[in-house]
């Protein structure tokens, strides 16, 4: 069993500030990329950031120089800090773990989602 649990969402005003955690927890060897994507009303998910096992970290032009990814691997855990909120950053964040495991036919990654943290931002 495999979860994948978000957390930190919430209303925030115009330039305030969110940070969102995420941790897996299961049964896995290791976690490879964790990744912050999100999906407003009537839009496709699209990525925010991610952060590979060695803290390489890949941003969406919209969100570079406000927003910061950072993970703990002791902890399994990935974090999302959001600064200088828009209105235009309210929307569903959903986190996501490559997971590398074992279930006793060789190993293999896979990916898992967590169930989404909703923010908004209010003008």
């Amino acid at each position: 069993q495999v979860q994948v649990v978000e957390s930190g969402g919430g209303l925030v005003q115009t330039g305030g500030s969110l940070r969102l955690s995420c941790a897996a927890s299961g049964s896995f060897i290791s976690i490879n990329v964790m990744g912050w994507y999100r999906q407003a009303p009537g839009k496709q998910r699209e990525l925010v950031a991610s952060v590979t096992r060695g803290d390489n970290t890949n941003y969406a032009d919209s969100v570079k120089g406000r927003f910061t990814i950072s993970r703990d691997n002791a902890k399994n855990t990935v974090y999302l800090q959001m600064n200088s909120l828009k209105p235009e950053d309210t929307a569903v964040y959903y986190c996501n773990a490559d997971l590398y495991m074992d279930l006793g036919r060789g190993k293999f990654e896979s990916r898992y989602w967590g169930q989404g943290t909703q923010v908004t931002v209010s003008s």
